[in-house]
């Protein structure tokens, strides 16, 4: 699978997931896990579409296996984060290891999303000097 295509799929799961919980609150009037809600959102639905976006702007990073193993780690922490910061809001001081973990993973997946970034933008550093030197 593209990592583009695996970005736009799971983005759209986690929103539709998102919205389904929000809904849940509303109606059981109950909003003490809307950090988590907001957590799901914005890492499930935001961040992993605005991944789709720069993978599909970049062709060679589509089937690379560093995106895809980014976008997964991605996933599993968004879900193990937002189970875990839901437990907290919600009383269960327990899901602190889960919700700082998840945190940690996130911030593994997106040190990998930086450096494809940063490896990227040197590689067209490098090809845009190399093409004005030949011009």
């Amino acid at each position: 699978m593209k990592a583009s295509s695996l970005c736009f799929l799971s983005a759209v799961v986690f929103v539709i997931a998102g919205m389904i919980w929000g809904l849940v609150m509303a109606i059981s009037e109950d909003h003490s896990a809307a950090p988590a809600h907001a957590h799901l959102n914005l890492l499930g639905w935001v961040s992993l579409f605005l991944f789709g976006i720069y993978y599909r702007l970049r062709p060679s990073l589509e089937r690379d296996k560093g995106a895809l193993t980014q976008i997964w780690i991605w996933i599993a922490g968004t879900v193990v984060q937002a189970v875990g910061v839901s437990l907290v809001h919600t009383g269960t001081p327990s899901g602190v290891p889960l919700a700082a973990g998840g945190s940690f993973v996130v911030l593994v997946a997106m040190l990998l999303f930086a450096r494809l970034v940063f490896l990227g933008e040197r590689a067209d550093a490098r090809a845009g000097a190399a093409s004005s030197l030949a011009g």
